[in-house]
């Protein structure tokens, strides 16, 4: 069994309509969205390290 397959799914958030900010808005909306895809990748990383710990503690001693 997957690790992912014991995550709920959840939907796609919908796009944020981009027609009415101003540059200066959309400049914040990139600082913002550069800002989470920095946190979800430490998260990554946090997670790969938290599984490859516990397999460590499953391998049999060959």
């Amino acid at each position: 069994m997957d690790l992912e397959e014991l995550e709920p799914k959840k939907q796609k958030p919908q796009p944020r309509n981009l027609d009415v900010l101003s540059i200066e808005e959309l400049n914040t909306y990139i600082e913002e969205m550069q800002a989470e895809i920095k946190r979800v990748e430490e998260k990554i990383v946090a997670k790969k390290a938290h599984i490859n710990a516990a397999s460590g503690l499953f391998k049999s001693a060959s």
